[in-house]
């Protein structure tokens, strides 16, 4: 089951165990500087707003309609990050334009060990790009679909989906209750518990950042994948939103120049205890939103101009606790 509330997607499933649900949303971020140096984390500059397809079905295209889902607005060039919640373990598959964010490859329904193409959460707490090296990721930048930008239309030719595909398969009822309520049970602690339309685009790889895809450490057989669920995500241009849903979007982000100016801080995320993925070659072989410009002859992407080093806020999971100086 699938609702929509309060600007996220609450997937639940009830039927495989009373705890198995996980929450997602969309944040709005900083553009990262598409420049061959790769930046630490971009805050989350708030959620992007969610909008029923159903609820605005005759201003929408059919294909949509088909899709079914919901929709958010973005600007041309923005960029956005995944953000995941739960405690739960769940397998989530994450798609741009039916191409798999983690590997490079054509969507399917079900899932890939080898290699690995989805993320696990918690362990997972967001995904902010194309996973293009071990570390490395493009940051996902909205582009009008039919200009060839996005990494659908430069992998397969077309821009035909667009959008965001989400999958996700919760863990074997057995698993979790083998792995943590046995195991807080004999810790004696507490119970492991979670809750006419524009033309649509596309996500097209931009900056690069540092950003680790954790293995799964829990192996493929974990997962329940009789029981998944998937939404499509639909992303419209903003000046189109306004149009359809008679709703102001939210306001251009600030730029990146813009943001370090003013001493705000960029985030490091790092969980020694976790095995990172080695990254898709189809995918670090795309062109940048910025490289795609230059070679259609369109000249530089406004708003890309590198910056200073930025101030780094380390973030990531603390169970120790450091003895300092009495």
């Amino acid at each position: 089951m699938i609702e929509l509330r309060h600007d996220a997607l609450d997937f639940c499933f009830p039927e495989v165990h009373a705890d198995a649900r996980c929450r997602i949303d969309f944040q709005r971020t900083l553009r990262i500087p598409d420049d061959k140096r790769d930046y630490p984390l971009p805050p989350g500059l708030g959620r992007f707003p969610l909008q029923h397809v159903d609820d605005f079905a005759e201003r929408l295209p059919v294909e949509w309609l088909q899709h079914g889902g919901v929709f958010l607005p973005m600007y041309q060039a923005e960029a956005l990050w995944i953000n995941f919640h739960g405690d739960y373990p769940c397998a989530i598959k994450i798609a741009a334009g039916k191409i798999n964010a983690v590997t490079g490859d054509p969507w399917t329904n079900t899932l890939s060990q080898d290699p690995q193409d989805y993320v696990v959460v918690p362990e997972q707490p967001w995904l902010d790009g194309f996973a293009v090296d071990k570390g490395l990721i493009r940051q996902f930048v909205a582009m009008p679909l039919g200009e060839g930008f996005s990494a659908e239309e430069q992998l397969t030719g077309a821009g035909v989906h667009g959008g965001i595909q989400i999958h996700i398969y919760p863990m074997k009822r057995q698993v979790y209750e083998d792995l943590y309520v046995r195991r807080s049970m004999l810790e004696a602690g507490p119970a492991f518990c979670a809750g006419d339309a524009a033309p649509s685009m596309g996500l097209a790889p931009g900056g690069l950042m540092h950003q680790e895809i954790y293995e799964d450490e829990y192996g493929i057989d974990a997962w329940d994948q009789n029981a998944g669920a998937r939404c499509f995500v639909h992303l419209m241009n903003s000046v189109a939103y306004l149009q359809a849903t008679k709703h102001l979007p939210p306001q251009e982000p600030p730029s990146a120049a813009d943001y370090t100016k003013a001493g705000l801080p960029w985030f490091d995320y790092f969980d020694a205890e976790r095995n990172a993925l080695a990254g898709a070659a189809k995918l670090a072989g795309l062109d940048s939103v910025a490289a795609t410009s230059i070679k259609k002859g369109q000249g530089r992407v406004s708003g890309n101009a590198p910056i200073p080093s930025p101030a780094v806020t380390a973030v990531g999971p603390h169970s120790r606790v450091r003895e300092g100086d009495f």
